[in-house]
C-alpha cells in the first residue's frame, strides 16, 4: 500500500481508522501484547511498518521515502499511536530523525537509505563529546531513551565540540552542540528500558567509545542548513517536535475513548455517559484547534518557507493543549472503566499505561 492513495490531507478532521486498513490495524493490535514481552516491537508490527515505508515519511523519493507533507504525517503518525501506542511512538520518534536527512551530507544519505529496512534511532540530550580532530572527530559519550534501538540501523546523537581539551563556546557562553551519524556496528546498546508503559519502544541507551569519525558525519538541525530544499526542512525542529508527540497522546486517548464506549455500554450510568460525551468534545474541540493550526504553518511554510513568530507559538500552545486535553480526560474516564482498566493484560491497560509514559516527555511538562 502506497501513501499518497490512502492520506487524503487536511480537508477534514477524521477519526484516525479513517487513515490504516483495518487489516493493517489489526495485525498490529494483534502482536501487541507479544511486543510489551519481547521488549520491542514486533516483527510483524516491523515488516508492516517496513512495507509501509512509515520510517520514512519525511524522506524524499530521491531517497524511496514518501516525501509526505507534515500535516499528512500528523494524521499518519496518530492513527498508529490509536493502533498500537508503542508503533505510534516508534515511528514517530524514528520517522522524525528520518527527517534529518534534509540536513545530511549527500553522500552519508545516500549510504543510510539504500537501505529498505533503514531505522534511525537517537537522543536529543547532550551527553556526549566530539574532539576536533585532523581528520575529523573523536567521540565518546552515552545516550538513554533511543526509542527502536534495538532495530535502529542508524544512530544520531547530539555532542558538545572540544578542541585542545577545551569546550567549545557560543557567543552567549553556552557550549556548541552538534549532532552526529553512527551506524549500528559503531554503537552499543544497554538494554535498560524499564518504564511502565511504552514497553515494546525499546527505548534503550547506546554509547560510542573513542569512536572516530569523518567531518561529514556531522550535521546542523537548522533551516539555514538544510541541504534539501523540501519546505519540510524548514519547518522549525522544536515546532516539528511538538505536533508530531502531541498526535502520540491524542491518538491514544482516542483508542481509549472507543473501549470506553463499549464497556460503558454493559453498565452505563448517567455520570459514566455524561463523561465519556465531556471527552469526546474535549478532545475533538482539542484536535479542530491543533490541525487547523498546523495547517496554516504548513501553507505558509510550503508558499514562504517562512512561519510568523506568532503561528509558531499557536503551534507550541495547541500542541500542548492537545497533549495535556488527551491526558486529562483518560485520567477522568479512568475510574469508570472496572477492574478490567488496572488488568495489565488487558488492552486498556495498555493504552492507559502508554500514554502516562509518553505524558512525561520533557517538551509537555515545562
Amino acid at each position: 500500500m502506497q501513501a499518497p492513495k490512502n492520506y487524503t490531507g487536511m480537508k477534514s478532521i477524521k477519526h484516525p481508522a479513517a487513515y490504516i486498513a483495518p487489516e493493517l490495524v489489526s495485525a498490529m493490535r494483534n502482536a501487541a501484547a507479544d511486543a510489551e514481552q519481547l521488549k520491542e516491537l514486533h516483527p510483524v508490527q516491523l515488516e508492516i511498518i517496513h512495507e509501509e515505508k512509515w520510517f520514512q515519511l519525511f524522506v524524499p523519493k530521491q531517497y524511496n521515502g514518501l516525501a509526505v507533507t507534515l500535516p499528512e504525517a500528523l494524521q499518519i503518525e496518530e492513527a498508529l499511536a490509536w493502533t498500537d501506542g508503542a508503533v505510534g511512538w516508534t515511528v514517530t520518534l524514528c520517522a522524525g530523525a528520518g527527517w534529518f536527512v534534509g540536513f545530511f551530507d549527500p553522500e552519508i544519505a545516500a549510504g543510510i537509505f539504500n537501505n529498505p529496512t533503514v531505522c534511525i534511532a537517537g537522543s536529543g540530550k547532550t551527553t556526549g563529546t566530539a574532539r576536533i580532530t585532523n581528520d575529523g572527530y573523536e567521540i565518546n559519550g552515552k545516550w538513554d531513551y533511543a526509542t527502536g534501538a534495538n532495530h535502529a540501523t542508524v544512530f544520531t546523537a547530539n555532542c558538545m565540540i572540544e578542541e585542545n581539551n577545551l569546550l567549545l563556546k557560543n557567543a552567549d557562553g553556552s557550549p556548541v552542540i552538534m549532532p552526529f551519524v553512527f551506524f549500528t556496528k559503531e554503537v552499543v546498546v544497554h538494554e535498560n528500558w524499564k518504564r511502565i508503559g511504552m514497553i515494546a519502544t525499546g527505548s534503550n541507551t547506546f554509547e560510542v567509545s573513542a569512536l572516530k569519525v569523518p567531518a561529514n558525519r556531522a550535521f546542523h538541525i537548522d533551516p539555514r542548513y538544510a541541504v534539501l530544499k523540501e519546505p519540510v526542512y524548514q519547518y522549525p525542529f522544536l515546532q516539528f517536535a511538538e505536533t508530531t508527540l502531541a498526535v502520540n497522546s491524542s491518538g491514544m486517548a482516542m483508542r481509549f475513548l472507543d473501549m470506553c464506549k463499549i464497556l460503558f455500554e454493559q453498565r452505563a450510568t448517567a455520570a459514566m455517559q455524561s463523561a465519556l460525551t465531556k471527552a469526546i468534545e474535549c478532545i475533538e474541540t482539542a484536535r479542530q484547534d491543533f490541525y487547523k493550526t498546523v495547517n496554516d504553518s504548513w501553507t505558509q511554510c510550503s508558499t514562504k518557507l517562512y512561519i510568523a513568530d506568532d503561528l509558531l507559538q499557536e503551534i507550541s500552545r495547541t500542541s500542548k493543549h492537545l497533549a495535556i486535553t488527551a491526558r486529562q480526560i483518560v485520567d477522568e474516564l479512568y475510574p469508570y472503566c472496572g477492574m478490567q482498566a488496572a488488568n495489565p493484560e488487558t488492552e486498556i491497560n495498555r493504552v492507559w499505561r502508554n500514554l502516562h509514559t509518553a505524558s512525561q516527555h520533557s517538551l509537555f511538562n515545562t
